[in-house]
């Protein structure tokens, strides 16, 4: 993160003796990127962050993967999995993956249990429903089409709102998920020729000063999850600063770049993380040269595996394919692809896009989860053909 914050209370200076006012002492935690060499944060605890008193092997890294062979287009209808019971600890359904990233969707009917990352960031983008995302830097409230980004080893867990179930797109990557550098001076400040500013990130509202002992947390690490009993809550920090912690951006504070021809994707990005970018497509206005195509060309990713999360609205170039809301689709490296037939007529003289998507493009090839086979539509790779009737199945 480019900007220092803090929040609660601390120390005039660093690594200063600090107790409460019982007279106990506060633990500093420094937690930075990169060793010492990037950004960081310090916390305040009331206890030891180090102080567990068990620990085992939850389960290892049991996630099945496949390749998309044969090489062919995929949808996935992730309404479909919201009949599926929510999976334990954090109701995620793999559906994508390679050794970069990892794409779930994820059904949250009940609070998550207490999670920490020490692969990698990751990037919750909520679909539908509001909650909260209780962290070690504390409270963050969620709403639909947010992006909530996680940093490595921080402590979290997701509590949906009451009534409703939060559906989640999950992107988890190995390493950080950062602004573009392009969008940043040379100091990190996000540049007047960014798609948003500093004043559209949320960041955590209040601290959650939880006293509770024998508290479990689950930690995602190398191949495995790793079940930690500490002797006190995490949530027991009664201040933190610095550049590094948790954030909120909402899709609809994306302020789009619009030409007089068509933009590629790149002037959606909106983070980027090692071997894949993430890209936001909010309304904005058609290109506007009279004798402009708004819809996108066809064309081929050579290097990349182009994922489309479709959010909201009217998905104009995969008209009649079958693609809704909360679909997603999978364009990979040596498949040429494009809008659907009739797409670009049925988008000549039309004033501009009314479409929400996420679009996390990798650069290596992803492969199958098994939740994925469950919920694919089959026509969808014919669907610019007459093949199976060119039209997807129903549901």
């Amino acid at each position: 993160m480019p900007f220092y914050a803090r929040l609660g209370e601390i120390p005039r200076k660093r690594h200063q003796v600090t107790r409460t006012v019982q007279g106990d002492l506060i633990a500093e935690e420094l937690m930075g990127k990169e060793g010492f060499a990037a950004e960081s944060a310090l916390l305040y605890h009331l206890g030891m962050p180090t102080a567990i008193v068990e620990a085992d092997v939850v389960q290892g890294d049991d996630a099945i993967l496949t390749p998309n062979v044969p090489l062919l287009p995929r949808h996935f209808v992730t309404p479909k999995l919201t009949s599926q019971p929510n999976l334990e600890p954090l109701g995620r359904h793999l559906l994508l993956g390679n050794d970069d990233v990892r794409i779930s969707y994820a059904l949250i009917d009940k609070p998550t249990a207490l999670y920490r990352n020490a692969v990698g960031d990751e990037c919750l983008f909520v679909q539908a429903g509001a909650g909260s995302i209780e962290t070690v830097f504390g409270l963050l409230t969620v709403r639909e089409k947010d992006y909530a980004i996680i940093p490595a080893s921080c402590t979290y867990r997701v509590k949906p709102a009451h009534g409703r179930a939060l559906e989640l797109l999950v992107i988890e990557g190995r390493g950080h998920i950062e602004f573009p550098a392009r969008y940043l001076s040379k100091r990190g400040q996000l540049l007047e020729s960014a798609p948003f500013s500093e004043r559209d990130l949320r960041l955590p509202s209040e601290l959650l000063v939880v006293d509770e002992s024998n508290v479990e947390v689950l930690v995602k690490a190398r191949s495995a999850l790793t079940r930690y009993i500490y002797a006190r809550h995490p949530f027991d920090v009664v201040g933190w600063d610095g550049c590094l912690y948790p954030f909120v951006f909402n899709m609809s504070d994306f302020e789009p770049i619009v030409k007089r021809f068509h933009a590629p994707p790149p002037v959606h990005q909106t983070f980027e993380g090692p071997g894949f970018v993430i890209c936001s497509f909010v309304p904005r206005p058609f290109d506007f040269d009279p004798t402009s195509v708004p819809v996108p060309y066809n064309h081929a990713n050579v290097d990349s595996d182009e994922v489309l999360f479709y959010v909201d609205g009217d998905f104009m170039s995969r008209k009649g394919s079958g693609i809704e809301a909360g679909s997603i689709s999978l364009h990979p490296a040596g498949f040429i692809h494009g809008p659907q037939p009739g797409s670009v007529e049925s988008a000549l003289g039309k004033p501009d896009t009314k479409e929400f998507a996420v679009m996390v493009d990798t650069f290596a090839p992803l492969q199958l989860g098994t939740a994925a086979s469950a919920i694919e539509d089959p026509n969808y790779a014919w669907s610019w053909s007459k093949r199976h009737g060119g039209t997807s199945l129903e549901g």
